[in-house]
């Protein structure tokens, strides 16, 4: 029974998150959806992230399993056929026996948009988190490098996991700016329910003045309370994700000067 993996992109406006529940609308439910009509057999997914409703990707990894067997070439424009306009695979084939593509996954790599502008978009009000503050990009940087490293990241943790702890491992935590976008790009090994969201909503909190204590005293505290707020789903990107022999990265490709 071979294998399959998939690069996958989408619009999580629209969505209820990437996992599968009956009843909603999610990523996973439309993939495997087109995956049946094309391979006529109920096919679970499996992905790198279990991406929060609202979340979007550019990078997203997804494997399954399926008796019949499908040319590689062929199958991302055979399911791009089926599936609907917020959703598309980039690439599509035979992976390696055994591969897992949240398992074997050992970095992802997210990025975060703000509108950092007086008045809010329109237009953009689906992909970014609009911040009318003003933003010093080396300053949110500097904030930001606290977390980089081995860390208990209790602090930043929406709901916490039933197995495994809450340290985790933060590889990268870097800023720039084009125009009015500030664009935040954070990698690590795996990161806790909505850490991405809570820790960027904290760097920004104290970036702008709102919260005084520095970001490693936060960490340590292992305290939610202690953190700021959680950042909308809308600005954050599952852009990329790094295997022992494969990866994914598509920076989500927004730029906006404004005036």
């Amino acid at each position: 029974m071979p294998t399959y993996r998939l690069v996958v992109e989408y619009d999580g406006t629209d969505f209820h998150g990437f996992q599968y529940q009956p009843q909603l609308r999610t990523v996973a439910g439309v993939l495997e959806g087109a995956l049946c009509s094309l391979f006529h057999s109920e096919i679970p997914v499996a992905a790198a992230g279990r991406t929060d409703a609202g979340v979007h990707a550019t990078g997203q990894v997804v494997s399954f399993k399926a008796a019949k067997e499908f040319p590689g070439e062929r199958l991302s424009l055979a399911l791009n056929a089926t599936l609907p306009p917020d959703v598309s695979v980039r690439e599509g084939g035979i992976a390696p026996p055994g591969f897992s593509a949240r398992f074997d996954a050992y970095e992802r790599i997210y990025e975060y948009l703000i509108l950092n502008r007086a008045m809010p978009s329109a237009v953009l009000r689906r992909w970014t988190h609009h911040v009318h503050r003003p933003l010093d990009e080396a300053e949110l940087a500097r904030i930001g490098r606290a977390m980089v490293g081995t860390h208990d990241f209790l602090a930043f943790c929406g709901v916490t996991p039933e197995f495994g702890g809450t340290v985790r491992t933060v590889n990268a935590f870097d800023v720039e700016r084009e125009g009015d976008i500030v664009r935040i790009r954070i990698a690590g090994e795996g990161f806790l329910h909505r850490m991405v969201r809570i820790a960027i909503g904290t760097a920004i909190e104290i970036a702008t003045g709102r919260r005084h204590e520095d970001m490693a005293t936060i960490i340590a505290s292992r305290d939610r309370q202690r953190a700021g707020y959680t950042a909308p789903a809308e600005g954050l990107f599952l852009a990329g994700v790094r295997y022992a022999d494969f990866e994914t990265y598509w920076r989500p490709g927004i730029a906006y000067v404004g005036g």
